[in-house]
């Protein structure tokens, strides 16, 4: 069967692909005109949002560094045990540090109320979990500021009894016989210690 130039559907080929084009060029013309318009406006409120958050950001680094370095010196004059210095100061800096970014987090506009919540209730959980040996920490580091006694005393606490060998910010090791016993610094900060020679001063 002969097909003749009269019969073929010439807007059937060449109809659709007008329209294509077309489309194409109304698809592109927002974002022509968002790359144009919109954008080196959003750039424009954006940048000083993002230079006061870098600034702050750096301020607090900065502040965070300072503080580790004075507590660290502060420390040594104060005689204080260099462990107990190096926890004051790690805690300080990583305290400056989040202030600083959520402060940052703010300056950019980022609601940073559903953070802190987390951050409360994640560190409420920790805390409660960690109980036992937040309770040793915090009595190793007053064990160690205070000094009620020393290595090389003799103590008695309860039933454990022997010579002081070292104070850590946990355990407190005594020596007795060849026997090693690791008392738990809670326990020695919440009951009487007898301390039967040395120089240190009873609990």
């Amino acid at each position: 069967m002969a097909v003749t130039l009269s019969s073929w559907n010439w807007e059937s080929t060449i109809l659709p692909k007008a329209c294509t084009l077309g489309a194409t060029r109304t698809v592109s013309r927002p974002v022509k005109e968002y790359l144009i318009e919109a954008l080196p406006r959003q750039a424009a409120d954006w940048l000083p949002k993002v230079g006061s958050a870098l600034l702050i950001l750096f301020v607090f680094w900065v502040l965070a560094v300072v503080t580790r370095k004075v507590v660290r010196k502060g420390g040594v004059a104060a005689g204080i045990d260099s462990s107990v210095i190096n926890l004051l100061a790690r805690s300080a800096h990583v305290v400056l540090l989040v202030i600083g970014l959520v402060t940052t987090l703010g300056t950019l506009g980022i609601d940073v109320s559903a953070i802190v919540a987390s951050l409360g209730l994640t560190g409420f959980a920790v805390g409660f979990a960690l109980k036992d040996s937040i309770s040793n920490l915090l009595s190793g580091v007053l064990i160690l500021i205070h000094r009620p006694f020393n290595v090389g005393d003799t103590i008695k606490v309860k039933t454990f009894v022997g010579l002081v060998s070292a104070i850590d910010l946990r355990y407190t090791r005594l020596e007795r016989g060849g026997e090693k016993i690791l008392v738990p610094n809670s326990l020695l900060f919440t009951n009487p210690i007898s301390i039967q020679s040395g120089s240190g001063n009873e609990n």
